[in-house]
């Protein structure tokens, strides 16, 4: 057990599951995003989520998480104003999503190079958080290992081909979990890769350079 698990995560805010569990769910959209720029983000509030967000401060929280900031960050309290001045378009919804964790939140993001994307996860308790979807793909990975994200096309040997090669060149890596998930036979899927040890930069456009991979994300430990 980590020590933060008894006695809460180092945070700005009343509460470790509105507060510092949003804020860790905010920066893993700020990992998807890599880098790119942010134009607008549409945060659906489901549960508890959804009640108390502005007397936790969990609006700003999330919004922090996502422009990168972490759960100590004194931005926090500014977010608000900070992504206004970013010139992020940003709105917040209430909705019960069905079979939903009560700390819930699905993030809809879009970018100025016309691409957008959507993750879903669940604030937990003392800080910890569970990513559950990603694009419409189910996923399972609670930000506590480096995780790899591989988006590519339902083909036979890709998986094969991704893990030979964080064996063979990277043999010092270790997976600590895998899971697969696909819209549709044929169609997009998604690979989750958790590692115990932190990777080198290069693994990332090494996986992207294989056949049939669409895109390769590393969300390092949040």
């Amino acid at each position: 057990m980590n020590v933060f698990d008894i006695i809460g995560p180092v945070m700005i805010g009343p509460s470790s599951s509105h507060t510092a569990g949003a804020v860790r769910l905010g920066r893993v959209v700020n990992k998807l995003i890599d880098e790119r720029t942010l134009k607008k983000v549409e945060i659906t509030l489901s549960g508890s989520f959804a009640q108390t967000y502005k007397g936790h401060g969990t609006d700003k929280a999330l919004l922090a998480g996502i422009m990168g900031y972490k759960s100590y960050s004194p931005e926090i309290r500014n977010a608000l104003e900070i992504a206004d001045e970013r010139g992020i378009e940003y709105s917040f919804n209430k909705e019960n999503i069905s079979g939903a964790h009560p700390n819930t939140a699905r993030i809809h993001y879009y970018l100025d190079d016309g691409s957008d994307g959507v993750m879903q996860g669940a604030s937990i308790g003392g800080g910890n958080i569970l990513v559950n979807q990603i694009n419409g793909m189910t996923v399972e990975f609670n930000g506590d290992n480096n995780t790899i994200l591989v988006m590519h096309e339902d083909k036979p040997g890709v998986i094969a081909s991704v893990t030979n090669l964080m064996h063979w060149e990277h043999e010092d890596l270790n997976i600590s979990n895998f899971r697969l998930s696909r819209l549709h036979k044929g169609g997009e899927a998604i690979m989750t890769i958790e590692i115990d040890n932190p990777p080198p930069d290069s693994l990332v456009d090494d996986i992207r350079g294989i056949d049939h991979v669409i895109n390769a994300i590393l969300i390092r430990r949040v």
